[in-house]
């Protein structure tokens, strides 16, 4: 593999790659000049629906009402057409033919079907993927990146490129398993994390206008239990999990809670699997009495894709086809992702397995979403969001973003004897290595679409070194081959060096499991010879969407810092070159735990998250695991000293529990009195809560960003108790020497509350601890 050089380049060369980036980023984010066509819609005021005054067409009539008028409408035909994501048009009546299938994990994707770059428009922005931009701890961050994704979904569709409005994401599956193929795409591994990140994300792509006009409709996945996709022989397609009620109640259900009862989503999409016996796209349970019933979806309920095919032809549970129709539908599924229940709910009518009522429920969902987007408004251009144009994909501030995604989630996880930040001025040469350092579709993961511009970490360093030598040494992250004996001799001639190694698509992603925690191939011997050969510490940057096994860079002084970067997205270079060059103080923090590559003995299919001591299973998550960790979640180093304490708390006014009796306590939990949270209900639980304050200073040297991160203890970890529960968190700004006083709000029925075997939340009387590092602040909570 040939080594490039830059010997004699200097700085005008290196300002100059600079301005080459930037005119190269321009030109593949530019808009194309092309004729924009017309956005499909309905209601015209020469449409044929308009002109005879049906209901449908009345925008001041409820949406409920409006969708019943148009469902009463069709024929049983064009009932049946409507029930696959790409819905049939109806000429008669003036309605268009519509696109369910959208992508927007981290930025609008071919993936699906409806979003088109051919026209007008040939890219948008690519934001990093979700696993790191979870590390920033920042709702506001995550608030404006689906804000800007749903503003760019808006304007493809204003140009006549998007075929349909709703977005199938995010995924707010919990990040349970290192080796999951698809952790990349979720916030990670702790409920509260991953509920608000569902939360800011929601409400940001939907837009916060009015509640009766959505941007974009977002579809919260895939419910519930869901995180393996292919080990050991068990696929997703065929995997029946079995679940505990209480990690139901407190791991598996609360982002998706939370996306429905606090972000408004108007979707929420079923997973493959089974849940202790019953695919999730026919549990009427999960579909119907919880997410419809109890947490009030207003919207629609969509399969993954052919999962309602998959329950006849994989899973065997239903015996027909035209049962596996009448099982999805009855359960509560208004949409098959495919055609399955287009191509058999007419002869599951005519076999009187379901009735057109059935269907005509599942319609009302469906054409009630496709009005509150305005589909059925007349010409959308003419709503508030129809201004929204080429202009506004791939807008400065929209790449910006991007940019401050990217270096807000970087995790520095060792830097010894400060080695970072690097002076740009002192470093003669260096050495980049590694197959993950100029390759840019390894930044945007999985999900993508075209991005705006793609800055690659070669690049990125490029723009502060004027010597720059690289060479990849692998062919791809799997690394069967290695350079080994070109790279030492490469860093042993210069004067830094900078590894940017990691994982691919090829070991992670939809459909693929890793059953390895380390790096892949050679690679680890790579580095190690590398780090021997160079004259001083190297430094290492991973790329990878999920945690591996780096004890041997931890713990060897010659791997003088490491940092994670995950899959970065468009600006991913830079934001890790301003890292490393100190334009930016990292602050970012692990959402997830980091295991050793013992951990791989723990099958993926057990799916108990607590521990169980007497038959060796290590449990999982920071919350309940109880083994040795490489990196602990919420961990992440900064180039400057802070300082965090608890300063002051409220107390929650527990006269208001006078008169409430306390709950008798299952057999495995005597001794324990508690209060149900349920039977203390929502008045008096917003009642009881109550302000705690967190000092934090920057002691310096560097301005920088800082996460709070806010834990509850309690008083043991017995009875299925987390070992700590995160509650709350912040994300400040500080100058060096400057201080801030934050307050969180802490509610006893949400933060103190815990979940029994049973299923039932409660809250224990007597002590809790507020936690903020290791000061802690105790709370009783008794009459």
């Amino acid at each position: 593999m040939a080594v490039l050089s830059h010997h004699d380049a200097g700085t005008v060369v290196a300002q100059t790659l600079l301005l080459l980036l930037t005119a190269s980023s321009s030109l593949l984010g530019a808009v194309v000049p092309a004729l924009a066509a017309d956005p499909p819609f309905s209601c015209g005021p020469s449409s044929t629906a308009a002109t005879q005054g049906y209901a449908f067409c009345d925008a001041t009539l409820p949406v409920a009402q409006r969708a019943a008028n148009l469902v009463a409408r069709l024929t049983t035909a064009e009932k049946v057409a409507q029930l696959g994501d790409e819905a049939a048009g109806i000429p008669r009546l003036g309605v268009p033919a519509y696109k369910w299938w959208n992508e927007a994990l981290h930025g609008l994707a071919t993936s699906g079907k409806g979003l088109h770059f051919n026209g007008a428009v040939r890219s948008a922005t690519s934001f990093p993927q979700v696993s790191l931009t979870a590390a920033a701890f920042d709702d506001d961050l995550w608030f404006r990146i689906g804000q800007a994704i749903g503003r760019e979904a808006r304007a493809l569709y204003n140009l006549g490129q998007a075929e349909g409005l709703t977005m199938w994401s995010p995924n707010v599956n919990i990040y349970r398993d290192p080796r999951w193929g698809r952790g990349q795409e979720t916030p990670g591994e702790d409920p509260t994390t991953a509920s608000r990140y569902g939360v800011a994300f929601v409400k940001g792509l939907q837009g916060n206008s009015s509640a009766s006009l959505l941007q974009t409709s977002a579809c919260c996945k895939h419910a519930t239990a869901y995180d393996l996709e292919d080990w050991g022989g068990v696929a997703r397609y065929n995997f029946d999990a079995r679940v505990t009620a209480q990690d139901l109640e407190d791991t598996y259900n609360p982002p998706f809670r939370s996306c429905v009862v606090d972000g408004k989503a108007s979707c929420v999409m079923c997973a493959y699997t089974g849940i202790n016996g019953v695919p999730a796209c026919a549990n009427s349970d999960l579909l119907t009495k919880t997410v419809r019933g109890d947490w009030g979806l207003d919207g629609y309920v969509a399969s993954d894709c052919d999962a309602v095919a998959i329950m006849r032809d994989a899973q065997r549970y239903a015996p027909t086809p035209e049962d596996a129709v009448a099982l999805a539908l009855k359960a509560g599924l208004d949409i098959d992702c495919g055609t399955y229940m287009q191509q058999h709910a007419a002869a599951a009518v005519q076999q009187g397995k379901i009735t057109e009522d059935d269907i005509d429920k599942a319609l009302n969902n469906l054409f009630a979403v496709r009005m509150r987007l305005g589909h059925f408004d007349g010409d959308p251009r003419a709503n508030i969001y129809g201004g929204l144009n080429a202009a506004d994909i791939c807008t400065p501030d929209h790449r910006a973003l991007a940019l401050e995604a990217a270096q807000d989630g970087i995790v520095l996880l060792k830097n010894d004897a400060s080695i970072l930040p690097l002076d740009r001025a002192a470093v003669a040469s260096a050495a980049v290595i590694g197959p993950n350092a100029n390759n840019p579709g390894l930044l945007i993961g999985n999900y993508f679409g075209p991005p705006c511009e793609s800055v690659t970490p070669l690049k990125g360093v490029q723009g502060y070194v004027k010597d720059v030598r690289f060479l990849a040494g692998c062919g791809s992250a799997v690394c069967d081959v290695a350079d080994t004996d070109q790279a030492a001799a490469l860093a042993a001639s210069s004067d830094y060096v900078l590894l940017f190694m990691g994982l691919s698509q090829q070991q992670e992603s939809e459909g693929r499991d890793r059953t390895s925690l380390l790096l892949p191939g050679q690679q680890q011997s790579l580095i190690t010879a590398v780090a021997d050969a160079a004259k001083r510490p190297v430094i290492l940057v991973l790329l990878t969407g999920g945690p591996v096994d780096v004890t041997f860079a931890k713990t060897n002084p010659k791997i003088g810092a490491i940092l994670w970067a995950g899959y970065p997205g468009q600006a991913g270079g830079l934001a890790i070159a301003r890292v490393l060059f100190g334009d930016h103080n990292p602050g970012g923090r692990l959402p997830v735990t980091w295991y050793p590559e013992e951990f791989t003995k723990v099958p993926m299919t057990d799916m108990r998250m607590r521990a169980d001591p007497a038959t060796g299973y290590p449990g999982r998550s920071y919350r309940f695991y109880q083994g040795e960790t490489v990196y602990k979640f919420g961990y992440g180093l900064s180039y400057s000293s802070y300082s965090r304490r608890l300063v002051s708390s409220g107390k929650p006014n527990t006269d208001l529990l006078a008169g409430l009796s306390t709950m008798p306590s299952p057999a495995a939990e005597e001794g324990v009195a508690s209060y149900h949270v349920e039977h203390i209900g929502p008045k008096r639980c917003d009642q009881l809560k109550f302000p705690a304050v967190v000092e934090v200073e920057n002691h310096g040297p560097m301005d920088g960003k800082h996460s709070v991160l806010v834990y509850l203890r309690w008083a043991n970890a017995t009875a299925g108790r987390p070992a700590k529960q995160l509650i709350g968190f912040r994300r400040q700004h500080l100058k060096a020497g400057e201080k801030a006083r934050l307050t969180f709000d802490i509610s006893p029925c949400e933060h103190f509350s815990r979940v029994r075997k049973d299923g039932n939340k409660v809250v224990d009387r007597g002590s809790h601890f507020l936690m903020v590092d290791k000061h802690e602040m105790e709370i009783t909570f008794e009459v």
